[in-house]
């Protein structure tokens, strides 16, 4: 098990002026750090990589895809703008050194339509999917898709329809990953869902029901953390929380009120020791 963070806390697109950050979230206890991606170009990742490989961490990196670069748009030459945005951003992967390229690959984030998946779209994204994973298994890179809340996306919005999606894939580098936020939304009882996607999962995003303090909300932790541990997963627990201090997240998030006990760096510490302890 290694416990990671989220540099959305802080900062949308991580350069050398975050160096001093990375030093303090190696003191804080974290093994790795995970790196917002929206644009594939957005950061100097040789950079950050040969510092990360001095300080001994991991890393991990999320995208988001933006409306233009759709890969289930009725357009094809938006879906084709789709797979080339995940393959850019699957490149910077290898220059950064991040073992996995997570969050919701298949479809922008907001993007709502007022219904269900069309089985047209469905196949779009096997498809999309499919020819990202077999880019990304040759590349070295974990795909990990990530089902969002029913207020952020229609395409994936629970594990079941998640883990048949990428059954359907059926690509060795397409898998999942389980966010805490948002099962707390959408699934019944969590905790099951974890036990019944079972190995399918092969990354956790740690997120507090309000999005800010693990442990401070009313997440059921000690389920979760049975849970995780009974499908046998022992890979990143990364920390996913969110301030009001990037304008441009917060309005992502909705997040229009001070959520958070302490100030980002009080939070991360308190996280890391959270997690620690549960595990």
């Amino acid at each position: 098990m290694k416990v990671g963070i989220n540099a959305l806390l802080w900062t949308a697109a991580v350069t050398e002026e975050h160096f001093g950050l990375l030093d303090d979230i190696k003191t804080w206890g974290y093994d790795g750090v995970e790196f917002p991606m929206f644009d594939p170009e957005c950061s100097p990742w040789q950079a950050l990589a040969a510092k990360l490989d001095d300080l001994g961490m991991g890393r991990t990196s999320c995208v988001v895809v933006p409306e233009e670069a759709n890969p289930i748009s009725e357009d094809a030459g938006v879906r084709q703008a789709g797979g080339d945005h995940l393959k850019a951003c699957i490149d910077s992967s290898v220059a950064l050194g991040a073992t996995h390229l997570v969050g919701p690959l298949y479809s922008p984030c907001g993007r709502l339509v007022g219904r269900g998946p069309t089985a047209q779209e469905w196949q779009w994204g096997i498809e999309s999917m499919r020819a990202a994973g077999e880019y990304a298994q040759q590349a070295g890179v974990m795909l990990c898709l990530e089902p969002l809340n029913r207020f952020e996306t229609y395409f994936l919005t629970c594990w079941a329809d998640a883990s048949r999606f990428v059954d359907e894939v059926a690509c060795p580098n397409v898998r999942l990953m389980f966010d805490t936020f948002h099962a707390n939304i959408e699934e019944k009882n969590p905790a099951a869902a974890i036990r019944a996607t079972g190995k399918r999962i092969v990354h956790v995003h740690i997120s507090e029901n309000d999005r800010s303090t693990p442990g401070e909300g009313h997440i059921d932790w000690p389920a979760t953390f049975a849970a995780v541990k009974d499908i046998g997963y022992d890979g990143w627990l990364t920390v996913e929380a969110f301030g009001r201090a990037l304008p441009e997240i917060a309005a992502a998030t909705s997040i229009w009120r001070d959520m958070l006990s302490s100030d980002e760096a009080g939070l991360a510490k308190k996280a890391c020791e959270f997690i620690r302890g549960m595990w």
